[in-house]
């Protein structure tokens, strides 16, 4: 397909290159000591997936197109007060959740005139997964409510991830999986990283405990600085491990030798999707303050705030070099196809960098072999689009199995987004996919001119 001159103009952007030495510069000088830094780049060997750097203006919610944002005491025909016994009800105002204009997100718990507590929760729309073999680092710096003794008492600070076929069901926990990396309560200098799984009470994880450790926060407490919670999901070792750390401290670690392989596969052989909540009283904090909380003596308005959340992999068959086989629940960059007529791969200066598919019109197509759906099956269909298609040029994203003539198992429509490099995620609902195919993505519209870039996509079951 011929280049359009305005296509040609825009490619080998220098701007992600650009940001990624920034980036680095400003990890070399202590960034982890000011709030707001740069995400740092991916360590050599790892490829950024996903993150959110929270850099909207002062007073905004953060983005309506990576989080979905909780409100009240429970999800629709959910387990009361989130299953947890947590009291507050949680809003979409901005006095309880917003981004500070300096880089940060801030959630703030908040208790009116007769006692009502309101705090915030907001979970990640994409899931994640590593593909088999390979690992993924979930990672996120992060500053605890600052407060401490009496005046904490109640607070319940965290990052985690739910497993995906929660959404929707919401009577399936623990055995979806659960991983907690990062909690915190009653304003302790402790971070807790904690796996839940199997059945409860009791089970391979011992609910509703889990399988937790903690350890102090190196250096400065955790209330005082931001401190670098990661959590690795190793498949490339066995027994299959999972990592916690604060700080690159390693404090726990919990592998699939330690229970049943249907427990562990039930818990961690399909994608999450990551959460960051403060939540007020429940049964963690009262446990270990051994009273009920919040008490008269807890002091409302002290934030966590969120530097930043990335998402890494590393190695793997999901869509790696050559396109050659993979998990269809990883991640699947584009580039990495396997065959291909009428696109070019070029820069992005999309979140993580690496290349984009471009120049993507009628009749263009690409092949993945070997994609691994399971038995399970895949229902839904994601993917990262951008155009700058002008007004009225549009096209279809279509998915074929194991023929670009095949008819498609289902379609997500593109059309402008406000440029090239401006990114959106797209879901749309597919039919049930199962077992090992080559998949197909054709690229279909009534026009002949350019109408979509495509940097990576993924699958899910819903």
């Amino acid at each position: 397909m011929a280049l359009s001159r305005e296509r040609r103009i825009r490619r080998g952007l220098p701007l992600a290159a650009l940001c990624a030495a920034l980036a680095l510069l400003a990890a070399l000088f202590g960034a982890q000591e000011r709030a707001g830094a740069s995400v740092p780049p991916p360590p050599s060997g790892w490829t950024t997936v996903w993150t959110d750097d929270f850099t909207g203006a002062a007073g905004t919610l953060p983005s309506s197109a990576e989080w979905i944002v909780d409100t009240g005491h429970a999800y629709p025909g959910g387990p009361a007060n989130w299953g947890t016994g947590e009291i507050q009800s949680y809003t979409n105002s901005t006095a309880n959740l917003s981004q500070d204009g300096s880089g940060n997100l801030r959630i703030t718990p908040l208790r009116d005139s007769s006692g009502n507590w309101t705090s915030a929760r907001i979970e990640s729309r994409d899931t994640f997964q590593p593909a088999a073999g390979g690992t993924m680092r979930i990672e996120g710096r992060i500053q605890m409510p600052n407060v401490t003794g009496n005046a904490a008492l109640g607070y319940w600070a965290a990052f985690w991830t739910l497993g995906d076929t929660y959404r929707g069901n919401y009577q399936n926990w623990p055995g979806i999986g659960e991983f907690d990396i990062m909690e915190n309560v009653n304003g302790l200098n402790t971070v807790w990283g904690t796996l839940h799984c199997g059945t409860n009470p009791g089970g391979s994880c011992n609910e509703t405990n889990g399988l937790g450790s903690s350890r102090a926060c190196p250096g400065s407490s955790c209330q005082a600085a931001f401190h670098t919670y990661t959590f690795e999901w190793d498949r490339s070792v066995s027994p299959e491990t999972l990592r916690w750390y604060v700080d690159g401290v390693q404090y726990h670690s919990v592998n699939a030798g330690q229970m049943d392989a249907t427990t562990w596969a039930n818990a961690t052989h399909h994608a999450h999707f990551l959460l960051l909540n403060v939540a007020m009283g429940g049964g963690f904090p009262n446990g270990v303050s051994g009273v009920g909380t919040p008490t008269s003596a807890t002091d409302p308005g002290h934030p966590m705030l969120v530097d930043y959340v990335t998402v890494l992999t590393s190695g793997g068959s999901g869509g790696g070099d050559g396109g050659d086989g993979g998990s269809a629940y990883a991640t699947l960059q584009a580039e990495n196809y396997t065959e291909q007529s009428g696109v070019v791969a070029e820069t992005t200066t999309d979140t993580g960098g690496g290349q984009n598919l471009g120049y993507l019109a009628n009749g263009d197509w690409v092949r993945y072999s070997g994609i691994e759906f399971g038995s399970t099956g895949a229902t839904q269909f994601k993917a990262r689009v951008a155009s700058g298609a002008a007004s009225g040029i549009s096209g279809l994203i279509e998915v074929r199995l194991d023929s670009r003539t095949a008819t498609p198992v289902g379609s997500l429509a593109v059309a402008g987004t406000g440029g090239w490099q401006s990114w959106q995620t797209i879901p749309a609902n597919i039919s049930r996919i199962t077992g090992t195919h080559d998949v197909y993505l054709t690229f279909t519209s009534g026009q002949p001119a350019d109408f979509a870039n495509l940097n990576w996509f993924t699958f899910s079951a819903t």
